[in-house]
């Protein structure tokens, strides 16, 4: 039963790797850029909806869609203004580049909200445990395997069956061909960067008070997720979901069962993906035009 209980800890924890990485991987996957920023709009998800609940009085199930409506608005913002004009250079500029931007979000974030961890109130339904045919598991996790299996739904039915889906999965299968099949990619990059970001800032905004939330966010999660996406393949929903939820259950058991090895089982894991498979799991080969 301990067992069973702390593999369902680690799959809500892989969900919300999941949630904040996926945009990640797509835009990684269409744009070939490496955009290391994206783990501080999860920083940013979160302090949007601790903002909103302790000035403005709003309920937590409220704040979640603040928290994806102003982290997208902000991406845009982000890939207009700046990114966008570092699309083609090479990966090291993106990196120096991208890093900058997570300095100066951590630096901001310290400077208006301090450098403390910032309490995170659930509502009392989400807090204690409950006992589930012998399995005794925290209801603030059943909530996250919840809204993480309603979202990976989403995600899929939105990338395989609507219109804009079908664009995005041209971009990411080929540019090229999308840009010359008439594709206004600027719009589809913008919209994309908007609902990654936003689910970043939502993915931030759940894990606030499992994972805590301070202006050091970004560094102590910017390594998973990337993990995630190397793991997963660049541009694959699915690829990123089952890393997601396999290096969740992994760092959750490796640190209960064997918490002296710390994180290293999961890292050996993850060289040994990318000497098997440079791609990712299910990530598609470079080169193609």
């Amino acid at each position: 039963m301990v067992f069973l209980t702390t593999l369902f800890n680690g799959l809500a924890y892989g969900f919300l790797l999941f949630i904040m990485a996926v945009g990640l991987s797509v835009t990684m996957g269409m744009m070939r850029f490496v955009n290391l920023a994206h783990v501080s709009l999860c920083m940013l998800g979160g302090y949007v909806m601790v903002t909103a609940m302790e000035r403005f009085d709003i309920p937590f199930l409220a704040t979640l869609p603040l928290a994806f409506l102003i982290t997208g608005l902000f991406s845009i913002a982000l890939e207009r203004l700046v990114l966008r004009f570092f699309y083609g250079t090479d990966d090291l500029t993106q990196v120096l580049l991208s890093i900058g931007l997570v300095f100066m979000s951590i630096s901001t974030i310290a400077y208006f909200f301090g450098p403390e961890y910032k309490p995170v109130s659930v509502p009392v339904w989400l807090t204690g445990q409950i006992d589930i045919s012998g399995l005794t598991l925290e209801r603030y996790r059943i909530f996250l395997v919840c809204v993480g299996v309603i979202l990976t739904l989403l995600i899929l039915f939105g990338v395989e069956r609507t219109r804009f889906g079908a664009m995005v999965r041209a971009c990411v299968d080929n540019p090229r061909v999308a840009s010359g099949s008439g594709l206004n990619m600027q719009v589809i990059f913008a919209m994309t960067f908007a609902v990654g970001g936003g689910l970043a800032g939502l993915g931030g905004a759940l894990s606030a008070s499992l994972l805590g939330l301070d202006p050091n966010f970004p560094f102590r999660y910017l390594v998973y997720m990337l993990i995630v996406v190397s793991v997963g393949g660049m541009g694959t929903i699915v690829g990123t979901l089952i890393a997601a939820l396999a290096i969740g259950v992994a760092d959750v058991c490796t640190k209960y069962y064997f918490p002296a090895a710390g994180g290293s089982i999961i890292y050996i894991f993850t060289v040994a993906v990318m000497l098997w498979r440079p791609q990712g799991l299910m990530g598609r080969k470079l080169g193609h035009a």
